[in-house]
């Protein structure tokens, strides 16, 4: 396997995944991911496919994340890197990534704004005099 290229997608993030064999070193937009991030929940989510499919510190991963915050991005880099390895080894890794629910993109968006109210939901204080 030389390298595998897949996209990944989170509410309103984009994350371009490219995995190559190698020692498990995470890149998203040419920083470490711990440094890009700064949260450890962030890298969490990011390594879920590796811990499900038992592959962690055998690629490596160069990725650019745009769009959305740091929140979606992770997630959509969890997206991208299950659909790397599954495009890398469909046999092995897809039962495994598909019953961990990490190939199915997350529809989950946020509601838009109604004309007439605040925001999605809240409407203005009603007043009867």
């Amino acid at each position: 396997m030389t390298s595998v290229y897949a996209t990944g997608r989170r509410k309103t993030a984009t994350a371009r995944v490219t995995m190559t064999p190698g020692s498990g070193k995470v890149t998203v937009n040419g920083m470490p991911a711990d440094k890009y991030f700064g949260r450890a929940v962030h890298i969490l989510i990011l390594n879920q496919p590796f811990e499900v499919t038992e592959t962690l510190e055998q690629f490596d991963i160069v990725a650019r994340c745009d769009g959305g915050g740091k929140s979606g991005q992770a997630g959509a880099m969890r997206h991208g890197i299950a659909r790397c390895l599954n495009n890398a080894d469909r046999d092995t890794y897809r039962p495994t990534l598909k019953k961990a629910g990490h190939l199915t993109r997350d529809a989950r968006m946020v509601e838009r704004k109604k004309y007439g109210q605040p925001g999605a939901r809240k409407k203005f204080q009603f007043s009867k005099r």
